[in-house]
């Protein structure tokens, strides 16, 4: 699989990141209880940086589906998040928002913070604003058809 950055994933492992624009690939996405999306911008130079790092993360924790969703292609949906840094990273389980933030774009913290989520029996807070949140899960079923 290729991203449209030009970075090559690993055709062999399942846990890649998934392409918004692929149907098949927003169906497969729908099936991981969890996912990790990090809120980007093509112009993005930090970004564009912090890409790599977030694609060994996924391959790190195939229990989730890793998506890289640039706000301005996907504006319809992003509009109504509040972006005001990045890389800004979201993170679902079910239909429960379980962060949404601002972070560091250090690999690292994505996979301490993923790490102390998925952990069995964690306690999950609630995320201030998350019902003001549009849901990962409806952009894949409209992404899916």
């Amino acid at each position: 699989m290729r991203y449209k950055q030009g970075f090559d994933l690993p055709s062999c492992n399942m846990a890649t990141l998934y392409d918004l624009d692929t149907p098949a690939d927003a169906a497969a996405a729908l099936q991981h209880e969890w996912l990790v999306a990090c809120l980007c911008a093509d112009w993005c130079g930090t970004c564009r940086e912090y890409q790599p790092g977030f694609e060994a993360i996924a391959e790190r924790f195939p229990e989730a589906g890793f998506l890289w969703v640039d706000i301005e292609t996907h504006a319809d949906w992003a509009d109504d998040v509040d972006v005001e840094n990045f890389p800004t990273l979201f993170v679902m389980q079910g239909e429960a928002i379980r962060f949404f933030g601002t972070m560091l774009p250090y690999p690292a913290h994505l996979e301490r913070a993923l790490e102390s989520l998925f952990a069995p029996g964690a306690h999950h807070l609630p995320v201030d604003g998350a019902e003001d949140l549009p849901s990962l899960r409806d952009l894949l079923r409209a992404r899916a058809g």
